[in-house]
C-alpha cells in the first residue's frame, strides 16, 4: 500500500500537482487561516521561481515542493512548510515577503539561507581567525534563534541526494561526503532518525557503491524467507502479549543498509553472522507496559544477555529511549526486539522536531532545551576564541573527536577520550617522554585529565623526567589513544633489557598473587605468546607493558585447563549438573557442585572429590581443603575439567582494601553495573582507627580474564589500595 506521503512525492515528480491536490496529501491538517497562509506561500514561490532550473537540472519550484513535503512529514507547523517553499527566493524579494507575510516567515527564510554557509566552512580552514569563525557563527546563530532552519536544510539535502543518481560521479561523491560528514551527524545530534537513516543510506550508496550493492543484494536474496519468519514471530508475540493483558502493536522493523555495514565493520562480522537482520518493534502505551512486554518476550524466547540495553532508564545523549533485546527464536535463529511507547517512537523518528512549539507563547520542554544547549555553549565563546569555533562545532556534532589548543594557538585534532598526556605525545614524542605535568586553561591538572573541545593545554617538561609504566596501564587512565601508547612502548623497548625482565617478573608475581594462582610453569606460559616464546623475552615484554594483565589472565586460563589422559578418550566425558559446566572422565553421570571453600571458576585448575551421597565436589587445585584431602582420602579424588567455559557465570570472592571515603561503594557498584556483573554478596568492615575500609565481594564471572579486568577497574578507583582474589 502506497502511503499518502509517497503519493505526494509521486505527484510532484510527475509535475501533475496543484495546490489543492498537494495539500490534500500532506500529513498535517490544514484549516482556515493556515490553509490560506500556505496557499499564499505556494503562489509567491510559483511566481518567484517560474521556469528556473537548479544546478542539477531539477525544476526549482518542484524541488521546493519536495522539500516542503519532507518538512511536513516531520509534522512541523505551516510556517516552516511555507519557509521550505520559499527558501530559494532572492534577497531582493525578502522585503516584499515582509510586507505580505510579516516578519516571522522572512526571518525563517533568511535563517535557512545562513545555514548554507556550512558549505563554505572547508574553504575557510586556512583563513584568519575571524574569517574562519564568521560564517559558522552566523549559521549557529540561525540555528539557535530558530532551530526550524535545520529541519529545512536537512530536508533540502535529502531531496538533493534522492535525485543525485544523474549527477557526475565526482559531484555525487562530494554531496555524499558532505552529508556523511556534516548533515547526518547533525540529524543524529538532534535525534531526527527519520531523516538520519535515509541520509546515511543514500550517502553510503554514492560513496561506497560496491558495498552498498552487495548488502542490498544480500538483503533482497533472503527477503522472502525473512519476511515469512518475521510474520510468524510477530503473530506469536502479538498473541502472547494479548494473553498477558499487554495492549501493544507489534511490527517488523526495517533495517538500514548503512547501519548493517557499520555493524559488520565494527564487529568484524559477515552478513550471515548478524542477528538483527530480523527485527521486531513493539509499541505500547506507557513505560510500565514496556517492561511488562519485555518480560513476555523473555518468557517466550531465550534472550542473549550481552545484547540487552535499557535506554529508558539510561537514555542516549540525544534522548533516544527504548528497550533493546536480542533473543533466540524458532529454528535457533536470533532476532532483535525493540520496545518503546508511542511517544518514544515519535521522538525517536522526529527527534527535536517532536518537541517544537511553534505557537506564540508556547513553552519548550526540557528535552528540547537540553538538545539545544550545546549550540548555546558554542555561541558563548568570545571573539578571542573564534579561531577554534569550527573545530569545536565539528567536535560537538561528531562526538568522537576532541580539539585542543597549544599555547601558540595550534589546534590538535585528537580522538575523544584523549588526555593531557596524549596531547603531549601528539605534539612530539620527546615532549611526551619528558612530560612531568600539564596546565589546562591555565590551571595545573592531572595528566589523566580527559580533554574537552576548546581546552588550551600547556605541557610542562623536564630533561630528567621519563615515562612511567603506569602510563601503559589502561586502568590508570593516563593514555587514551593508541598512537601515544605506541610511542611510550617504543621508549620502554629501548631501555635496559634486564631491567624490563626484573620489572616483568614483579608484575607477573603481583598478577598471580592477585588472581590467587600458584605453581605456574613459566615456560608453558611464555609459549602461549608466539612473539615472546622464551621466558626472559616474555618477562621483558611484560615489563615493557607489551603484555597486559588481561592477556596474562587469558594465558593462565588456557594453561590451567587440564588435558584428559589419552586412555580415557575412548569414552566421551560425562556431563553433569544443570549447566554442563564440568566434565568428569572415566565414570558415569554424577551430580557436581562447586566447593564453597575455594569457589573455582573457569580457567582455574580443578580436582573433583567424590563425596558420600552428594556427588562430586569440585575444588581449585591449590585449595587448602583439597591438600588435606590428598593426605587423608586420596583414593576419592578424581580428574575433572571445565567442559564449556564462558556459558555460565561462577561465584568468586574479591577482597578490596581502601582508604575509607564517601561514595566508594557507589563507584564500585557502577563498575559492576557497567560490566553487567552480578553481585551475590557484599560485606564491608571499617577500621575507624586507621580509616581503612575492607570489602569482601562475591561476584559472578565468566572466566579468569574477566576477573582480571574487573580487579583492574576497581583498583583504578580513588583511595583503593589493594584488590585481590580470596580463597
Amino acid at each position: 500500500m502506497v502511503s499518502i506521503n509517497s503519493q505526494a512525492h509521486e505527484l510532484i515528480n510527475r509535475g501533475e500537482v496543484g495546490f489543492e491536490q498537494w495539500a490534500a496529501h500532506l500529513p498535517v491538517p490544514l484549516q482556515g487561516e493556515e490553509r490560506t497562509f500556505l496557499h499564499m506561500a505556494w503562489q509567491t514561490a510559483d511566481a518567484s521561481y517560474g521556469e528556473r532550473l537548479r544546478e542539477n537540472g531539477e525544476i526549482a519550484f518542484r524541488h521546493a515542493l519536495a522539500v516542503a513535503t519532507i518538512v511536513a512529514e516531520l509534522r512541523l507547523d505551516v510556517e516552516t512548510i511555507a519557509a521550505a517553499l520559499l527558501k530559494d527566493i532572492s534577497e531582493a524579494e525578502l522585503e516584499a515577503l515582509r510586507r505580505r507575510f510579516g516578519t516571522a516567515l522572512p526571518a525563517l527564510v533568511e535563517g535557512t539561507g545562513r545555514m548554507r554557509l556550512i558549505e563554505q566552512l572547508p574553504e575557510h580552514a586556512e583563513a584568519g581567525a575571524e574569517d574562519r569563525a564568521e560564517p559558522l557563527r552566523k549559521m549557529l546563530l540561525a540555528m539557535a534563534r530558530d532551530v526550524r532552519v535545520v529541519f529545512i536544510t536537512l530536508a533540502e539535502r535529502l531531496q538533493e541526494l534522492r535525485l543525485a543518481k544523474g549527477l557526475p560521479e565526482d559531484e555525487r561523491r562530494r554531496l555524499g561526503q558532505e552529508v556523511r560528514d556534516i548533515y547526518a551527524p547533525l540529524a543524529n545530534r538532534l535525534g531526527i532518525w527519520q531523516l538520519k537513516w535515509e541520509l546515511e543510506d543514500l550517502a553510503f550508496r554514492y560513496l561506497e557503491p560496491a558495498n552498498y550493492k552487495r548488502i542490498a543484494k544480500q538483503l533482497a536474496e533472503k527477503r522472502r524467507d525473512r519476511e515469512a519468519y518475521i510474520a510468524e514471530i510477530r503473530q506469536t508475540l502479538q498473541a502472547a502479549l494479548a494473553e498477558a493483558g499487554v495492549e501493544a502493536e507489534v511490527r517488523g522493523r526495517p533495517k538500514h543498509l548503512y547501519s548493517i555495514w557499520k555493524k559488520m565493520q565494527r564487529k568484524q562480522l559477515d552478513f550471515n553472522e548478524l542477528y538483527d537482520i530480523r527485527a521486531l518493534r513493539v509499541m505500547v502505551h506507557d513505560v510500565p507496559a514496556c517492561y511488562a512486554a519485555l518480560g513476555v518476550v523473555h518468557g517466550l524466547w531465550r534472550h542473549i544477555p550481552k545484547e540487552f540495553d535499557d535506554y529508558i532508564a539510561t537514555p542516549k545523549e540525544n534522548n533516544y529511549r527504548s528497550l533493546h533485546t536480542a533473543v533466540i527464536g524458532p529454528g535457533g535463529m536470533a532476532f532483535e526486539v525493540q520496545i518503546r511507547t508511542r511517544q518514544m517512537h515519535q521522538e525517536a523518528e522526529l527527534g527535536i522536531a517532536a518537541h517544537w512549539r511553534y505557537k506564540e507563547g508556547g513553552s519548550r520542554d526540557a528535552d528540547f532545551e537540553r538538545k539545544l544547549a550545546w549550540l548555546r555553549q558554542l555561541l558563548e565563546s568570545g571573539p578571542e576564541e573564534g579561531e577554534d569555533l569550527l573545530d569545536r562545532f565539528k567536535g560537538e556534532v561528531f562526538e568522537d573527536r576532541v580539539y585542543a589548543i597549544t599555547p601558540k594557538g595550534r589546534i590538535l585534532d585528537l580522538p575523544r577520550g584523549a588526555t593531557a598526556l596524549d596531547f603531549a605525545y601528539y605534539i612530539h614524542s620527546d615532549i611526551g617522554h619528558h612530560c612531568r605535568g600539564a596546565k589546562i586553561n591555565g590551571r595545573m591538572t592531572p595528566l589523566t585529565q580527559p580533554l574537552r573541545n576548546g581546552d588550551q593545554v600547556e605541557i610542562l617538561t623536564h630533561p630528567a623526567s621519563t615515562p612511567s609504566r603506569d602510563w601503559l596501564n589502561p586502568s590508570r587512565g593516563y593514555l587514551g589513544t593508541s598512537r601515544a601508547r605506541a610511542k611510550a612502548r617504543t621508549w620502554f623497548r629501548q631501555q635496559d633489557h634486564d631491567k624490563n625482565i626484573s620489572a616483568g617478573r614483579a608484575i607477573l608475581d603481583r598478577e598471580l598473587h592477585r588472581l590467587g594462582v600458584q605453581d605456574v610453569n613459566l615456560e608453558r606460559l611464555a609459549q602461549k605468546n608466539p612473539r615472546f616464546p622464551k621466558v626472559d623475552d616474555f618477562l621483558a615484554a611484560i615489563g615493557r607493558q607489551e603484555i597486559t594483565g588481561g592477556q596474562i589472565a587469558q594465558y593462565l586460563s588456557e594453561q590451567l585447563l587440564p588435558a584428559p589422559e589419552p586412555e580415557l578418550h575412548t569414552r566421551p566425558p560425562s556431563r553433569s549438573g544443570p549447566g554442563d559446566d564440568v566434565s568428569i572422565y572415566g565414570v558415569g553421570n554424577l551430580l557436581t557442585r562447586l566447593a564453597r571453600c575455594c569457589r573455582p571458576a573457569p580457567g582455574d585448575a580443578i580436582v573433583g572429590f567424590i563425596t558420600r551421597g552428594q556427588g562430586v565436589t569440585v575444588h581449585r587445585g591449590n585449595c587448602p581443603t583439597l591438600q588435606r584431602l590428598r593426605e587423608s582420602e586420596a583414593e576419592r579424588l578424581i580428574d575433572v575439567s571445565w567442559s564449556r567455559p564462558g556459558e555460565r557465570r561462577y561465584p568468586v570472592e574479591i577482597h578490596v582494601r581502601a582508604h575509607d571515603r564517601q561514595g566508594l561503594i557507589r563507584d564500585i557498584s557502577a563498575i559492576l553495573s557497567n560490566d553487567r556483573i552480578n553481585v551475590l554478596g557484599i560485606n564491608t568492615r571499617t577500621d575507624a582507627r586507621e580509616h581503612l575500609a575492607h570489602m569482601d565481594l562475591t561476584v559472578e564471572i565468566e572466566d579468569v580474564a574477566q576477573l582480571s579486568r574487573l580487579m583492574d577497574r576497581i583498583g583504578a578507583l580513588r583511595n583503593v589500595m589493594d584488590v585481590r582474589r580470596r580463597g
